[in-house]
């Protein structure tokens, strides 16, 4: 039998091209198989597989007698066979034309990792076909698909505020300039591509020299084999502040970074991960650059309007009455008894108090965060005997026996 029988021989996956899985899921497809003449099968069968796989050499020797140590590790997810021509120890005999081998596959229903290419590794799904013929080569095909596993950014642990303070002593050699910190706080942990991160933070510099405020968005792929990690960090969104002099402050009521289409957090994966992370960062002139670094999870399921206790419209046009509700607790205090209410000034050194509960770190400047304590434990009006809206004199009083 000759090779050029085979015409054409295809694999074709239903659905749309752009189509993506997650576990659970049935990948289906067909294999075309087009004959210009007769043509004897020992068989065919089409294999899925899903393999992460981390690998990379390192030199551990120069010279012209170079020694590289290699380490590769890898995870297989799946691993599924089907029969299209089983072999039975008889040849198949398929007529000339077109023949089509419908397939199907359901992935695992344990959770899968989402595709991935990287520079020291990779998560691949494809499914593989091969046709044995006798008295020829195997004749393969091999065809990717994407896995995409959903991340649901509403959740409590991903709808949770982040937020820090750090502060550095600026110094050349043995001269001290003094103090820079920074205080920096998001609505969120949990974001998809697309949207913006409005970022609250206060830089206080309190050096001789002018600093320079900045926001980055970076994304860490960390590669594990043999009990050895390899990273790679790429910034994938800036933000730049304005000047901030010797010894004054800045302050950032909801600075916008927007998050690129970036690929989604890889967090399961044993030997491939890929993270995200806002660091909101100080150049101070002479030394070393200060960070304060925001964990971020990028999911794949946006905020939902409604249900969650945020929302995309007010995390990302109010972000100002966003900030008011992350400072008041989830369960609201109920109001005081009358018999709590005390002098004026008492209740005024209560409302200029900050709350014990949360340490805002001076995030909030004075005035918003008066407001907000005021908000919470303004007492009832104060009673006083003299008519503060008294009537005229010169109006007729009216007999309440009439």
């Amino acid at each position: 039998m000759t090779f050029n029988t085979i015409k054409s021989f295809k694999l074709e996956f239903d659905g749309p091209v752009d189509a993506v899985y997650a576990s659970s899921e049935i990948l289906s497809g067909k294999v075309v198989l087009e004959l210009n003449g007769d043509t004897k099968v020992d068989s065919m069968k089409v294999l899925g597989r899903g393999v992460a796989t981390a690998h990379w050499l390192e030199n551990r020797s120069g010279g012209m007698n170079a020694v590289y140590n290699d380490y590769t590790s890898k995870i297989s997810y799946f691993r599924k066979r089907q029969h299209l021509i089983r072999d039975n120890g008889e040849l198949t005999v398929l007529s000339a034309g077109r023949h089509e081998f419908p397939f199907s596959f359901q992935l695992p229903e344990e959770t899968l990792v989402t595709s991935f290419e990287g520079k020291h590794g990779s998560i691949r799904y494809w499914v593989k076909v091969k046709l044995h013929r006798p008295w020829a080569t195997v004749r393969k095909i091999k065809k990717e698909f994407t896995v995409i596993e959903p991340i649901d950014i509403n959740t409590p642990a991903l709808l949770a505020p982040q937020a820090g303070t750090k502060d550095k002593m600026a110094r050349v050699w043995y001269r001290n300039f003094g103090q820079v910190s920074i205080t920096a706080k998001i609505d969120r942990k949990g974001y998809t591509p697309g949207e913006v991160i409005p970022v609250f933070a206060e830089f206080d510099n309190a050096t001789s020299r002018s600093v320079v405020p900045k926001a980055y968005i970076t994304q860490t792929q960390t590669f594990i084999a043999r009990g050895t990690m390899k990273q790679k960090q790429a910034v994938v969104a800036t933000l730049s502040g304005e000047v901030v002099g010797a010894q004054r402050r800045e302050t950032w009521h909801g600075r916008a970074i927007k998050i690129p289409p970036v690929g989604p957090s890889i967090l399961q994966c044993r030997i491939i991960k890929v993270e995200y992370m806002l660091r909101v960062c100080v150049d101070v002139p002479g030394t070393s650059k200060l960070c304060l670094e925001l964990p971020l999870v990028m999911g794949t399921i946006p905020l939902h309007p409604f249900g969650s206790r945020t929302s995309s419209v007010s995390s990302q046009y109010s972000v100002n009455l966003e900030w008011l509700r992350m400072a008041i607790p989830e369960q609201p205090e109920p109001p005081p008894d009358y018999s709590s209410v005390v002098t004026d000034e008492e209740a005024e050194r209560n409302i200029t108090t900050p709350c014990p509960e949360e340490d805002l770190s001076g995030i909030m400047e004075h005035p918003l965060r008066a407001f907000v304590q005021e908000f919470r434990f303004r007492p009832p009006p104060v009673y006083c005997e003299i008519d503060p809206n008294p009537q005229p004199l010169n109006m007729r009083r009216r007999c309440m026996t009439c």
